[in-house]
């Protein structure tokens, strides 16, 4: 004898099964005319047992889609090529201060803060008339230093950077090159901005 349960059944719902001449309860949902989507939950079709069966044989997943949309969709890997923050390939480390920047870890923890609060200002400044313009913002993250940053602060960040990234300091290594000249064109950058007091 088989069973009375099956997956997907809405008992109790006072629904017709939507086929024409069927006047079973419409337990099982099937999709409508507008697909679910980013707009929201799109619209169900309401069918009973024997009709949801034969919908769903009839159904075609891949209907309006060209023959690369499809052997796309079909792909082991469909829906993972977006690339997220954490599978960047620089990995989100530019997005922050680097640990290695700082002889001590929680300066490397303020400087972070700091950015973040550096951010947070301009965007609440963004409407009204900013101190920094975006690309001095731009080079305030690439030196780890807040808005509230004076000439003399940018000076010993700037010769602390130097100091650590410069390949002399590094037994002729130049992996750090790139951020050293990064550092460098940001501070000629900020040496000359008249929103440094």
């Amino acid at each position: 004898m088989p069973s009375p349960r099956f997956h997907g059944r809405v008992e109790g719902a006072q629904r017709c099964c939507e086929a024409p001449g069927c006047d079973q309860p419409g337990e099982f949902r099937a999709p409508g005319a507008r697909p679910h989507g980013f707009d929201g939950p799109g619209e169900w079709r309401w069918f009973c047992l024997e009709h949801v069966r034969a919908f769903n044989a009839a159904y075609d997943w891949f209907a309006g889609m060209s023959a690369e949309e499809i052997l796309a969709a079909q792909s082991p890997i469909a829906g993972w090529q977006s690339e997220t923050r954490a599978f960047r390939p620089t990995a989100g480390i530019a997005d922050g201060p680097r640990w290695a920047d700082f002889a001590d870890p929680l300066d490397a923890i303020s400087a972070r803060a700091r950015g973040i609060r550096s951010r947070a200002e301009r965007q609440a400044r963004a409407a009204t008339s900013a101190r920094f313009t975006r690309e001095e913002a731009a080079a305030l993250d690439v030196m780890g230093l807040g808005t509230d940053t004076d000439r003399a602060r940018l000076r010993r960040r700037y010769t602390e950077l130097v100091r650590r990234y410069h390949p002399d300091r590094n037994g002729g290594d130049r992996r750090h090159e790139a951020r050293l000249n990064a550092v460098v064109e940001a501070y000629q950058l900020l040496r000359k901005s008249a929103a440094l007091a």
